[in-house]
C-alpha cells in the first residue's frame, strides 16, 4: 500500500481553507491512536516549557507542531520534512504570533543536525522510511541539548502490514534492535512500550484499514467516511483508551523515549 498519494490528497483539501485544516487536525487527535501515545509522552516530558525548542523531525502535516504552538505558548517550534509544500502550507495557516515561534527547513534527516539546540525531538513514523537510520539517530543525539529528550514512534517488527507499505525500507523494529541503536549513539534512560496491542489491532481494523481501502479504491468514497466514523466512534474510543492503559505484551508499534545524558567529567 502507498500512503503518499493519500497524504497528498488530504493536503490538497486542508490547504483550501483554515477551517478544513483545523477540523483535520481535530480528527487526527481523536482517531489516531499513535497521537494519543505521542502527546502523552510529550506532556510527561514538558515539565518546564520556558525557552524550550521543540524539534518536529519529519513533520508531515505538522499536527504536532501545531499542538506545541497552542499548548505551550512560550515554546519555539522547528520542523523539517522532505516535502517543502507541506511546511509552506502549514506556515501560511498559522497566525502572526505563531509564525514568530515557528521555523522550518527542508532537510534529509540522514544528514541534518541542529547541533545542541533542541530540548525535545519527536520522530513519528520516520525511521522505518530511512535507509541510514543510524546516522539519523546520531543526528538526533547531536541536535539535542544536554538532558534533552527524543520521542520515537515506529512500527514494531510484529506489524505485518508495515512490510507491505511501499514507502518503508524496513518492516519495523524489535525493542532490542531500536534500543541498541539508541544506546550505541549515546542515549541513556531509554523507556519503551508496545503500542497497538490487542485493543489497538481492533482499532486499526475499524479505523485505518477500512478507511484506507475505501480511499485507495476511489477518492470519491471519502464522502462516506464521516458517516462511517460516526457509526464506529464509541467502540473506537474504547479500544484506544484500553490500548493506552494496558501493558501490551506485544504490539504492532513501539513508543520510545530516550535522553541525551553526557557523563560528568
Amino acid at each position: 500500500m502507498k500512503y503518499d498519494p493519500i497524504k497528498n490528497i488530504f493536503n490538497l483539501i486542508i490547504k483550501k481553507n483554515p477551517i478544513f485544516r483545523k477540523l483535520f487536525f481535530l480528527l487526527l487527535d481523536i482517531f489516531i491512536l499513535r497521537q494519543w501515545y505521542v502527546k502523552k509522552s510529550i506532556k510527561n516530558l514538558m515539565v518546564d516549557s520556558q525557552n524550550t525548542l521543540f524539534y518536529d523531525a519529519g513533520a508531515g502535516f505538522c499536527q504536532y507542531s501545531y499542538y506545541m504552538l497552542k499548548k505551550f505558548p512560550q515554546t519555539k517550534v522547528f520542523a523539517t520534512d522532505l516535502k517543502t509544500i507541506y511546511l509552506n502550507d502549514f506556515y501560511t495557516f498559522l497566525n502572526i504570533e505563531q509564525q514568530k515561534r515557528f521555523s522550518y527547513t527542508t532537510a534529509d534527516l540522514q544528514e541534518y543536525s541542529l547541533i545542541n539546540k533542541a530540548d525535545l525531538i519527536i520522530a513519528v513514523d520516520i525511521l522505518e522510511h530511512i535507509n541510514d537510520d543510524i546516522s539519523t539517530i546520531k543526528n538526533f543525539y547531536n541536535s539535542l541539548k544536554q538532558d534533552g529528550y527524543l520521542i520515537i514512534s515506529t512500527p514494531s517488527n510484529l506489524d505485518k502490514a508495515a512490510a507491505f507499505t511501499a514507502e518503508h525500507v524496513r518492516p519495523g523494529y524489535s525493542p532490542n534492535e531500536i534500543c541498541d541503536k539508541l544506546i550505541n549513539q549515546g542515549f541513556k534512560n531509554i523507556n519503551w512500550k508496545y503500542t497497538y496491542g490487542i485493543w489497538g489491532k481492533i482499532y486499526w481494523l475499524l479505523v485505518m484499514k477500512t478507511t484506507l481501502k475505501l480511499i485507495n479504491y476511489t477518492k470519491y468514497l471519502m464522502i462516506i467516511i464521516p458517516f462511517y466514523f460516526l457509526l464506529i466512534f464509541i467502540p473506537v474510543l474504547i479500544c484506544m483508551y484500553f490500548d493506552t492503559i494496558t501493558k501490551n505484551p506485544k504490539g504492532n508499534g513501539i513508543i520510545i523515549t530516550a535522553q541525551k545524558k553526557n557523563p560528568i567529567k
